[in-house]
């Protein structure tokens, strides 16, 4: 039988892509997500894209830290992409969106319709910004969805349309953490708008703290229906890449209880 061919950057990067989509669980060669994968790739079947994707789960410190281990034969042909990651976030999400909308024929906008609206009336280096933010953003969201099966980390709420990707360090605050899962959390649109403006916060045994100013209102039959019942009650987790206790601390220093 031949040898298979190495897999090339643009292949690996690809790879990468979909890991970053996936949750750990599904990281096998029946998934259809997979198989898409391998499809499109032309020459890769879906359970050396399978391989591949453990391979990254092998180098991801996060499921080292779980004590998790995916298949380890590829690290080598891997850890080079996900240093890349590590190094710069933005960039590499960025063109991995870029070489998956080549392999589909598209450009990059047409792949996300959703950010149209940003970027229509912009021209130049502007216009290039903009779409790699709105792009990376829109992979946030896929990622943060994805990490808490598409449930409000408080209320439960489980309609993708009515969630959002919160960053617990704001996004223009750290930019070395602007991708990284453990600096987002899924919530409605009604408690990021709370935890954004300060109303509410998340502590370090992640536990839902209600502000001074919000609990003024605590006579209002919104306040107990929305907010009382929650608090102190401990936010719903996700398995994987729970929020990090240092970026919790950041939002605590700046809230009042």
């Amino acid at each position: 039988m031949a040898k298979s061919p190495n897999w090339t950057r643009e292949e690996l990067i690809l790879a990468f892509n979909l890991y970053l989509k996936l949750p750990f669980g599904k990281m096998h060669k029946g998934n259809p997500d997979v198989i898409k994968l391998a499809t499109l790739l032309g020459r890769r079947t879906p359970d050396s894209v399978a391989i591949r994707l453990t391979n990254f789960a092998n180098v991801d410190p996060y499921h080292q830290q779980r004590g998790v281990k995916g298949m380890d034969g590829g690290r080598k042909q891997v850890e080079p992409i996900w240093n890349e990651f590590v190094n710069n976030q933005e960039d590499l999400v960025f063109e991995s969106e870029r070489i998956l909308a080549e392999y589909q024929h598209k450009t990059v906008e047409e792949l996300h319709p959703e950010i149209k609206f940003d970027w229509q009336n912009l021209q130049g280096e502007v216009r290039e910004r903009v779409v790699k933010t709105r792009v990376n953003q829109s992979i946030f969201r896929q990622m943060i969805l994805k990490t808490y099966t598409n449930q409000c980390a408080i209320s439960g709420i489980c309609l993708p349309e009515l969630l959002v990707a919160g960053h617990i360090v704001p996004w223009a605050v750290d930019a070395q953490n602007r991708l990284n899962p453990e600096n987002g959390i899924c919530l409605s649109n009604l408690y990021d708008k709370a935890y954004e403006n300060g109303l509410i916060c998340i502590d370090t045994d992640y536990k839902l703290l209600i502000s001074k100013r919000l609990k003024k209102e605590s006579t209002k039959n919104f306040y107990q229906q929305f907010f009382g019942r929650f608090e102190q009650q401990t936010i719903n987790l996700p398995i994987e890449y729970q929020p990090r206790k240092e970026f919790l601390e950041y939002r605590l220093e700046r809230f009042s209880v």
